[in-house]
């Protein structure tokens, strides 16, 4: 995509503030609820077809054009998306569109924190999901057949009441990643260096299943991997988007999560758990990476408002 003036494409609405779009603003409500789906003419119709400039906070948004066009800009850069066209949206991403009055498709709205869990024993697909991402011409039209049946059966699904619901709606939305995701791999050199970051990410993971309640600092990993630790963390940024004391941290989150779904255990026997020795530190540690209190998130839970982790660890090799 060049980067080109936009003034000339989207009305100066579409150029204002950014706003923030929550999860329950696009949440579809049934009881199992945790991904949206709907045809795109549902809110483009009502705005003229234009869709002012927003983005999404902790979501993933991916979009299928099946025709028509549209007048894009993904975080200042313009383009054109002419069907059939696929675009994954990454949280963050300042976005707006102004399609054409023809344009007809569907968009898929779901907890980037789920994607990236359904993707975790596949970092080369994984670590694309950090970059927001455009795909059209022969890239889509080839496999137009194969697209088109996932998008109805993930449509299909999303429609129905039906037991294994849940299951069935990741299943599909894995199947559409993926077939996203393999289209925009790097070619083999790049693969090549990217499977060494990837080892040497999974290998760091490892670790941090061995040695998550000793708190134990960056440099001790970087020893055992014998790297130092800022190429650990530039290998977890080019895998992951994130840092390694980034990864660290989530890891950590993941599993208080789970010990406040899972567990009737007080905060206070949480954080012992964990092997913090303040309570109070791991109520900030928890607060600021989930957003809310730790008492307040299991609330929020229990209201549905938030989803928790899976109930089970991830399966690692070992990494020592």
């Amino acid at each position: 995509m060049d980067k080109t003036d936009t003034a000339g494409i989207f009305p100066t609405s579409m150029r204002a503030a950014p706003l923030a779009v929550a999860f329950r603003e696009v949440r579809h409500f049934k009881p199992d609820d945790w991904l949206h789906c709907e045809p795109l003419a549902l809110r483009a119709e009502t705005l003229g077809w234009t869709i002012p400039a927003h983005r999404h906070e902790a979501l993933h948004q991916i979009q299928f054009l099946r025709r028509g066009r549209a007048a894009v800009t993904l975080d200042g850069v313009a383009a054109d998306l002419v069907a059939p066209a696929l675009l994954m949206v990454t949280p963050g991403c300042v976005h707006a569109f102004r399609f054409d009055g023809a344009a007809e498709g569907l968009q898929v709205t779901v907890p980037s924190a789920r994607l990236d869990r359904a993707l975790a024993d596949v970092p080369l697909l994984r670590e694309r999901l950090s970059q927001t991402q455009m795909l059209q011409g022969p890239a889509v039209s080839e496999g137009l057949p194969q697209l088109q049946a996932l998008w109805d059966a993930l449509q299909q699904e999303f429609d129905t009441v039906a037991p294994g619901r849940h299951e069935a709606l990741q299943a599909h939305l894995v199947l559409l990643a993926t077939w996203l995701l393999r289209r925009v791999l790097p070619d083999a050199a790049q693969a090549q260096r990217h499977a060494q970051r990837d080892t040497l990410v999974q290998r760091f993971r490892a670790l941090i299943e061995l040695h998550l309640r000793q708190h134990a600092a960056l440099g001790f990993y970087a020893q055992r991997l014998k790297v130092t630790p800022d190429h650990l963390s530039r290998a977890c940024r080019a895998v992951t988007g994130q840092s390694a004391l980034d990864l660290l941290h989530e890891r950590m989150l993941v599993e208080a999560q789970r010990l406040l779904a899972y567990t009737d255990g007080s905060v206070a026997a949480v954080a012992a758990d964990l092997g913090f020795e303040d309570a109070a530190y791991f109520s900030r540690f928890f607060s600021r990476r989930a957003g809310r209190a730790p008492a307040a998130w299991r609330t929020a839970l229990l209201a549905g408002e938030v989803v928790a982790p899976s109930s089970r660890a991830p399966s690692t090799p070992n990494g020592d």
